[in-house]
């Protein structure tokens, strides 16, 4: 379990820096082919590329944060919370 008390101000917060990240990465948050390829895939110059990096972890955690909401019978608001 992640921890969170305030599912819906943690998800905020995280989608602020996920927003923040996908910016400098270049990478479109409504575009779910986009964020599906930053999740899977893997390069090996990818370890260079720190804020790709980020994103990805953001991404994952997001995840995890949604899983456990789900589980508890939430509904998560989609990333950016449209």
């Amino acid at each position: 379990m992640t921890g969170f008390e305030n599912y819906h101000e943690e998800l905020a917060a995280l989608d602020h820096e996920i927003m923040h990240y996908a910016q400098l990465c270049g990478v479109e948050v409504s575009d779910h082919a986009a964020i599906h390829y930053c999740l899977t895939q893997h390069h090996d110059t990818w370890a260079a590329d720190k804020p790709r990096e980020t994103l990805q972890g953001l991404l994952m955690l997001r995840l995890k944060v949604e899983e456990e909401m789900l589980r508890l019978g939430m509904q998560p608001p989609q990333l950016g919370g449209w």
